[in-house]
């Protein structure tokens, strides 16, 4: 019996090519889509990765066999088939691998409107009628479906700027952009068009085999060059995307990295301000100085596990202007509640331009906290190991939203949660000083890792 669940992930579809994935099983995905998704139209993106044209024509060969149309935008980032999807009021399907190696590609998909399609939403369903296609064959529908191709990158990126009005009277700023050799290349030269920016240019080469670094900037080594770049050109910010383009990394002017919680509260602040009392969400391991600004401001901050699925059933849920992660992901409402990278970057250079100081001071009312960022452990009774750090501090407020959740109290906290796909536990901590921050670090890695009874 055929067994898709290796590739098909809580969010996505993700696997190398082509060991396990390849035309054949992309045409049963496009097929089992079709029949899922139920519209007459699927529209579809795909960034750099040469396998991307195969699987991108064998899932269309699928939709088109259930008698369904499908649009093709061609190269673009996530985001873009987002928007793709949005305006149209069309499904989607995204193929990308997002920030994994050359040799692997995948299938983001979403419902009309950008809705986003995981496993408690339709991705058990579409892999087991896919796992029955390979096996059975796909069924023949009354009709052929038509293949035709559209456009939307100048669309897509007149829609960016409009979602951030400020951009218009900025004072002219320097910045570098860290494209990776991903999608970034391509959707950035058409939405900075226009603007007052002197952009310098980094891998902006279309090139899936990432012959510079990993399009994945939530690792600091492959923001090195994008640091050295802004320092040496004396330039205003940096920017660095991942592969698909559906997340930012920012660095300021000293090339310091800039934390992801504190552009959530920058962005959120900016949020609030065009409309106040708005509801802003954050994940439960984003900076705490995230509610504290939207309480600040008069917002309603609220909480939720990490993950975008949780972050865009929330804010649908609650009608939230603003969600942000800890991963460089954002939400916008006005986006159909989708991530994107480039909304994010468009508010930084939209905030540092309408005033005269580095972005370094910009942020620093947002900066209140130190973090460690996430580390990894490698545990095999995950269930236990918790046990035990819930034992160890129960004299301590606690909460298990996701994982465990320990109130130190004088702004120390810390989360540890266990890996959905790998016998791993994430822990994450945060205090009002490096010193507190690094004792309580090392006293649960400790207690994880086995060096305390």
């Amino acid at each position: 019996m055929t067994d898709l669940s290796n590739i098909v992930k809580a969010y996505d579809v993700r696997g190398l090519v082509p060991d396990e994935l390849d035309a054949d099983i992309a045409r049963a995905l496009g097929a089992a889509f079709a029949r899922f998704a139920g519209a007459p139209k699927i529209v579809t993106a795909r960034d750099m990765r040469a396998s991307g044209v195969e699987l991108g024509t064998a899932f269309a060969e699928g939709v088109t066999s259930q008698g369904v149309d499908v649009v093709e935008s061609g190269l673009g980032s996530t985001d873009l088939l987002y928007y793709a999807a949005g305006s149209m009021d069309l499904p989607g399907a995204m193929f990308t691998a997002s920030h994994n190696p050359a040799k692997y590609n995948g299938i983001k998909l979403c419902l009309s409107g950008a809705r986003p399609v995981g496993q408690e939403s339709g991705l058990v369903q579409i892999r087991e009628d896919a796992e029955r296609f390979l096996e059975e064959g796909i069924p023949a529908a009354g009709k052929t479906g038509t293949v035709t191709q559209q456009d939307v990158l100048t669309d897509y990126a007149s829609y960016m700027k409009g979602l951030v009005p400020d951009l218009v009277g900025i004072r002219p700023l320097k910045v570098v952009v860290d494209a990776g050799n991903g999608m970034g290349g391509h959707t950035v030269p058409t939405t900075f068009a226009g603007l007052p920016l002197d952009v310098t240019e980094l891998y902006f080469e279309l090139d899936g085999s990432f012959p510079n670094h990993e399009a994945n900037p939530i690792d600091p080594e492959n923001l090195r060059d994008l640091q050295a770049a802004v320092r040496a050109g004396g330039a205003d910010l940096g920017l660095a995307f991942d592969g698909d383009a559906d997340r930012c990394f920012v660095v300021d002017e000293r090339g310091d990295i800039v934390s992801p919680s504190t552009l959530t509260a920058l962005i959120a602040a900016r949020e609030l301000r065009r409309e106040p009392g708005s509801t802003i969400i954050h994940n439960l391991i984003t900076s705490r100085s995230v509610p504290e600004v939207v309480a600040e401001l008069g917002g309603t901050p609220v909480r939720t596990r990490v993950g975008h699925s949780y972050i865009k059933a929330e804010m649908a849920r609650t009608g939230a202007v603003f969600g942000g992660e800890h991963s460089g992901h954002f939400y916008f409402r006005d986006f159909w509640n989708a991530d994107s990278g480039m909304l994010a970057a468009l508010h930084v250079i939209g905030a540092l331009g309408q005033q005269d100081g580095p972005l370094s001071s910009l942020l620093s009312s947002y900066e209140r906290y130190v973090a460690s960022g996430e580390i990894n452990s490698t545990v095999t009774d995950q269930a236990a190991a918790l046990a035990q750090i819930k034992q160890r501090y129960a004299d301590k407020p606690q909460d298990e939203l996701d994982g465990l959740t320990v109130d130190l109290g004088g702004g120390a906290w810390f989360n540890v949660r266990a890996s959905n796909t790998e016998p791993l536990l994430r822990l994450n901590v945060e205090a009002k000083d490096e010193a507190t921050m690094v004792g309580v670090r090392d006293e649960v890695l400790a207690l994880i890792r086995g060096s305390l009874g």
